[in-house]
């Protein structure tokens, strides 16, 4: 990394070296796989779906989790950064703080939607299993006072709840991150790193710090933390920030690289779920044992970055420039079916919050259709198809409310 200065910096800091060129407009390869992250979500989140046998999970340390996180970075470089630049560093935060609002907002309206319809399907239907003990809501039904005021300062996060307060904390640490961005981007760097470390439970196990680590209570009846550590997470989500942002200089596109690249993704097959359950890898599963800090989701371990990291490089490149790859030419039945299908995709990339929130609803409903009908591949496909359209007609819906379209003059 070099220093960084933007116009008002570099008048006082002319030593400093300018960093490159702040992206300002929205790469459609971000969109795409930020897309892509959605609908594994809903896959990943539909209980007892043998679709989730086939997502990247299953073949490696990371997941659409990084997908969606890392874009998210990106995203957040060219939507927050710019007014950072432009209006300055408090109406950034201010910025920044209402979007913190918004998911704020939207983690409580998931919650109490999912929680009242667990609890009406247990209310007035007669089942094999209770439905709010599925997602381990028990303490909250059976005293509610204490867990309301948790659910409200974020200091009661049950597990399926936990993606949307990692992502407030770390949109919070952005405030912090461009003013530390002004004075030297590897002091920044080392700020990002050391955080990262203290959010590393083996680590700090290691050095005999336990008490040390950094995380946030999930409970008030136990010491469980939230699964999703925000302080191990923001090394991806401020990995993304930093490429949009020309902090760090995009990768070139050469042999090497790709080789490198492709031999960590395909090294991590055996050490990957399918490896050690399907191709029977039995030395892959004492490994995972001893070393299950170094790839540790709950705290972001460092096997999941470099895994990320090289299957991102890889998708960059198969895309192409601007994702020039992902577009298709010509007038034929495939390639308008490619684009109707890319646009759709990109849609749903565009509006990832409220189509995040509502593949955690639909998730639910589905699961329980299935537990009714029976899963077969024949309705468990369908269903996963149904939830596939479902987030299209949102991403698309929401776009429509947004566009302001009782603006327009007659």
């Amino acid at each position: 990394m070099t220093s960084v200065a933007d116009p008002a910096m570099a008048r006082s800091h002319s030593s400093q070296a300018v960093a490159a060129p702040v992206a300002s407009t929205r790469d459609i390869r971000l969109d795409f796989f930020r897309g892509l992250a959605m609908f594994i979500i809903l896959c990943a989140h539909t209980p007892h779906n043998f679709f989730t046998s086939w997502i990247p999970a299953r073949w490696g340390f990371s997941d659409a989790t990084e997908i969606f996180v890392f874009c998210s970075g990106m995203a957040s470089a060219i939507a927050f950064g710019r007014t950072f630049d432009r209006a300055g560093w408090l109406l950034g935060t201010g910025r920044v703080g209402y979007r913190v609002w918004q998911v704020y907002w939207a983690h409580i309206a998931m919650f109490f939607t999912i929680a009242t319809i667990l609890a009406g399907i247990d209310q007035f239907g007669s089942f094999d299993k209770t439905y709010i003990g599925s997602l381990n809501l028990w303490k909250f039904f059976a005293d509610p006072g204490p867990q309301l005021i948790g659910l409200f300062t974020l200091t009661y996060v049950p597990n399926y709840f936990d993606i949307l307060p990692m992502y407030m904390v770390i949109l919070a640490m952005m405030p912090v991150v461009m003013a530390l961005s002004r004075i030297n981007l590897w002091l920044l760097a080392a700020v990002i790193f050391l955080v990262w470390i203290f959010a590393q439970r083996s680590v700090l196990e290691w050095l005999g710090l336990s008490e040390m680590h950094l995380g946030f209570p999930a409970e008030p009846w136990s010491d469980r933390k939230w699964f999703f550590n925000p302080f191990g997470w923001q090394l991806i989500f401020f990995t993304g920030f930093a490429f949009m942002r020309g902090w760090i200089p995009k990768p070139p596109v050469n042999q090497v690289l790709i080789i490198i690249a492709a031999v960590i993704v395909i090294a991590n097959i055996p050490l990957s779920n399918i490896g050690v359950r399907e191709f029977g890898f039995d030395w892959a599963r004492d490994w995972r044992i001893a070393n299950g800090g170094l790839f540790n989701k709950s705290d972001f371990g460092i096997l999941r970055y470099a895994h990320f990291l090289s299957l991102a490089y890889l998708c960059w490149v198969a895309a192409g420039e601007g994702g020039a790859h992902l577009k298709a030419s010509g007038d034929g039945t495939l390639a308008r079916l490619w684009r109707g299908l890319l646009a759709m995709i990109l849609k749903v990339g565009q509006q990832s919050l409220a189509v995040f929130v509502f593949s955690m609803v639909f998730a639910r409903l589905s699961g329980f259709v299935m537990d009714q009908v029976g899963r077969n591949t024949w309705n468990m496909t369908l269903a996963n198809f149904i939830g596939f359209g479902a987030l299209i007609v949102v991403a698309y819906t929401v776009a429509w409310f947004k566009s302001h379209p009782w603006r327009v003059a007659k």
